[in-house]
């Protein structure tokens, strides 16, 4: 019996059972046709139409063009199978369907957010202005409180738990 305990079994060091060394297999799913390479540092990949309909959408190129948007060229990034434009003056550029992908300052991206933020609070004081306008005495309108939140689960199932 003291044979028996002595016994050493061969074991897998518990280094090796981390969840870094196993990995799962991930489900299939149908490809997209708009994956991009990772992006360099300080840039931010976007999808912008090229055309549509294969009619030449140049107004919407060349404004995003002059938002600082810059084409991504498919020799940039050797390592990644992206379809690429063959022709035209967009040969080389990656592109699918209309659409070429291009690169944009995360500098720019945030001021670009920050000015349509600021848009956008403009727009509702003015509507709330114009609604406040219209507010009678005999029956005043109160100020708009716009605020949500998300709640998961019915009131009662807290109290009854409780």
């Amino acid at each position: 019996m003291s044979e028996e305990m002595n016994d050493t079994t061969e074991r897998e060091p518990r280094s090796a059972e981390s969840r870094e060394t196993q990995t799962r297999r991930k489900p299939w799913q149908p490809p997209s046709s708009l994956d991009a390479p990772k992006a360099p540092a300080g840039y931010k990949y976007r999808w912008i139409r090229e055309s549509i309909l294969n009619q030449e959408d140049k107004s919407n190129m060349s404004k995003r063009i002059r938002e600082g948007f810059e084409p991504v060229r498919a020799s940039d990034h050797p390592d990644f199978e992206a379809p690429t434009i063959e022709d035209g003056k967009h040969a080389g550029i990656i592109g699918v369907g209309g659409l070429i992908l291009a690169k944009i300052p995360e500098d720019t991206v945030a001021e670009r957010e920050a000015y349509y933020k600021d848009v956008n609070a403009a727009t509702m004081e003015a509507v709330d202005s114009q609604l406040m306008r219209e507010s009678n005495p005999v029956m005043p309108i109160e100020k708009p409180q716009r605020s949500s939140r998300t709640t998961f689960g019915s009131r009662n199932n807290e109290e009854a738990s409780s």
